[in-house]
């Protein structure tokens, strides 16, 4: 049954017409006349259409009318697997070679899954969306990586995990290899950082690395390990150590110097090194390392000032040393020749001074500026303390001054009890 249209004199008639077969041939019969099209409007045919869909089980017209044009008309879509990201970091690693030299690198008889594809696959999900590898599992369910087959199992990851461990150095030599091309052939600043991961767990393993340390994230001790990234000036990782939780991050520096100059072939490096990584040792071994690998090595460590006295007696010799260094971010101060009375100085950013130390070049220098908003800063979070405690110590006493009154009015009930 269907609504037919037809026109006569010029002016056009809705029929409703039925549909049937009669001996094998298609016939219509007219139902219905609904009169002339151009004296109709929607709101007459409203009911009509209402009642048809009431009739079939159908939503009414009426309340398709109460939906919003845009949420009636909004499409469904069907769900799809990301691929933009993963084709852009697919197209990169293979153009960079890491593919060809991981597949090389784990080639093994004895698997039966291509260990490569699960190891680009990692990389990409912590690159993409950082997670677990059961975490990856999930991702992967939603992401389509070329190459990467139907099924991945867990077992399949930890046994990667494995092989990569196992193979780290051939790895991570080969990988270093493919960078080199994109480096500064003298490689004339290197940045060296360590950073603590903390772990969670109980379990202990011979030679384990989760050892208890100082851990940067909360300032307390917890059990953890070290992880030291090296990256080129332009901010190109170049390579990464790991150490046990408790070790001291000075004890790091020489390794990580050893592996960069035997993986790159340099000319030159200067190592730009954070006060952590300070020590009278460090500077002698720096040195000894530079004299035998040929190279020539040079370094600049930033030395905080309450660190001076590593540096033994050197800052005593120093000239146009002011009192703003000496004191540790005091207000400098003058004597009037005339008055002889004391005057502030303006704070000055150019306090310098130079000298030697062990045979090298010692700068020393002192932002007064920032030295005096830190004193402002750490005298404003002192007052605030003492305050509190002060607080404290008030309602303190006011809670013994009525324990106090307590017990002499509970020790007076008992004498009355006792003379009665």
């Amino acid at each position: 049954m269907y609504i037919r249209t037809t026109r006569s004199g010029g002016r056009a008639y809705l029929q409703l017409v039925e549909g049937f077969r009669e001996d094998g041939v298609v016939r219509q019969r007219i139902v219905a006349n609904l009169g002339r099209l151009d004296q109709h409007s929607a709101k007459k045919f409203t009911p009509l259409i209402c009642g048809l869909q009431r009739a079939v089980g159908l939503p009414t017209a009426t309340a398709l009318s109460s939906v919003a044009p845009t949420e009636a008309a909004m499409p469904e879509f069907e769900s799809a697997r990301a691929f933009g990201d993963v084709y852009a970091l697919n197209e990169l690693w293979v153009s960079l070679g890491f593919r060809d030299a991981i597949t090389r690198s784990l080639r093994s008889s004895q698997r039966k899954f291509d260990a490569e594809v699960l190891v680009r696959a990692m990389v990409f999900n912590r690159l993409c969306a950082p997670d677990s590898k059961l975490g990856c599992l999930d991702w992967l369910q939603t992401t389509a990586i070329p190459g990467m087959p139907d099924l991945v199992t867990y077992d399949q990851l930890l046994r990667t995990m494995d092989a990569l461990m196992d193979r780290a150095e051939v790895i991570e030599t080969q990988v270093a290899s493919l960078l080199k091309p994109m480096l500064d052939q003298q490689l004339s600043v290197v940045f060296y950082d360590l950073t603590t991961i903390r772990i969670h767990g109980e379990a202990k393993l011979p030679n384990d690395l989760r050892q208890y340390g100082l851990n940067k994230e909360t300032g307390g001790i917890a059990r953890q390990f070290v992880l030291g990234v090296v990256q080129s000036a332009e901010g190109l990782p170049l390579m990464h150590t790991v150490h046990a939780g408790n070790v001291a991050e000075k004890k790091t520096l020489k390794a990580m110097l050893d592996l960069v100059l035997k993986r790159f072939a340099v000319e030159r490096v200067i190592v730009v090194a954070d006060r952590g990584l300070l020590s009278v040792d460090n500077v002698k071994e720096i040195t000894e390392l530079g004299i035998s690998s040929g190279r020539k090595l040079q370094f600049i460590i930033a030395v905080p000032a309450r660190r001076y006295a590593e540096l033994g007696g050197t800052l005593e010799g120093l000239e146009e040393l002011s009192n703003t260094v000496a004191e540790n971010g005091a207000d400098a101060q003058t004597i009037d020749s005339e008055t002889n009375q004391k005057q502030e100085l303006e704070p000055r950013q150019d306090c310098l001074a130079e000298g030697k130390f062990l045979g090298h070049r010692l700068i020393v220098s002192h932002d007064a500026i920032g030295a005096a908003a830190q004193s402002a800063k750490r005298r404003a979070r002192i007052k605030e303390l003492t305050n509190f405690a002060e607080a404290l110590v008030k309602k303190l006493d006011a809670q013994e001054a009525l324990a106090e009154k307590r017990r002499a009015l509970l020790k007076h009930g008992k004498r009355k009890i006792k003379s009665i």
